[in-house]
């Protein structure tokens, strides 16, 4: 079972965030690559994947990835316009996807308008279709790799504390509405991020070094604790976060 929680998943610690995020790039484009069909990818929001977007963009790694095979979902998005400052699809879409020649085809936002529930029954059929499959089916992952950020209270994608999106075990997207952060949000569930060959956790600064010590150890009031995957997890992490002095 090596690898398939937060607790036994491997630890890369790397400089600074930038760093982070030049490892993410390689890797991806390792996996990207060496894959024989369709290549589906779940995205994340925040400064770190920001990053990674921005080296993604890049003409020197554009013309280098596959773009035409790689399908790229979202793990979560706020309920918001696209052209909102807080929305995930609209920042990457400014930053990679208006910048490299990826078929618009390939890139399935999540809804966000309408009802929330609704909207996140319908972004569950687009994966389902995408995925060949109503159930989730052992040794069938869903995606190939999730990309997850690490809150300060906790979260990943958006399963916020007390919410009871935590508490799915069917539905593959929820809403979510948290309590303590502005915005409804739809979120990948506990089982949908599970059915992966790759969870990566991008985690950086010192504001996170206390809240990754506590789901490394499996803290079970942390929602990321509960993090799970079929396949591996990895922990990229940079010095800060690791509350290692920076050499």
């Amino acid at each position: 079972m090596n690898g398939h929680d937060v607790m036994s998943a491997q630890e890369v610690v790397l400089e600074n965030a930038d760093a982070v995020a030049r490892h993410v790039a390689a890797f991806l484009l390792e996996k990207a690559c060496e894959a024989r069909g369709i290549f589906r990818i779940a995205l994340s929001g925040g400064s770190t994947p920001k990053k990674l977007y921005t080296l993604m963009a890049a003409p020197s790694y554009a013309s280098l990835f596959p773009w035409k095979k790689v399908q790229f979902f979202f793990g979560d998005d706020r309920f918001v316009p696209a052209d909102s400052p807080d929305s995930n699809r609209g920042m990457v879409q400014d930053i990679l996807f208006s910048k490299v020649k990826v078929p618009t085809a390939n890139i399935h936002p999540m809804p966000d308008r309408g009802d929330p529930d609704e909207a996140a029954r319908a972004y569950e059929a687009e994966l389902k279709k995408a995925y060949g499959a109503d159930r989730l089916i052992p040794n069938k992952p869903l995606f190939d790799m999730v990309l997850l950020g690490l809150g300060e209270n906790g979260h990943t994608a958006s399963l916020f504390p007390r919410q009871p999106a935590l508490e799915e075990t069917t539905r593959w997207v929820a809403p979510c509405v948290p309590d303590d952060a502005p915005h409804t949000r739809l979120t990948l569930t506990y089982p949908a991020i599970a059915s992966s060959r790759y969870v990566l956790f991008l985690v950086t600064g010192t504001s996170k070094a206390e809240v990754l010590e506590r789901v490394r150890a499996g803290d079970p009031a942390e929602p990321a604790s509960h993090i799970r995957s079929d396949g591996q997890i990895e922990w990229i992490v940079d010095r800060q976060a690791a509350g290692q002095p920076q050499e």
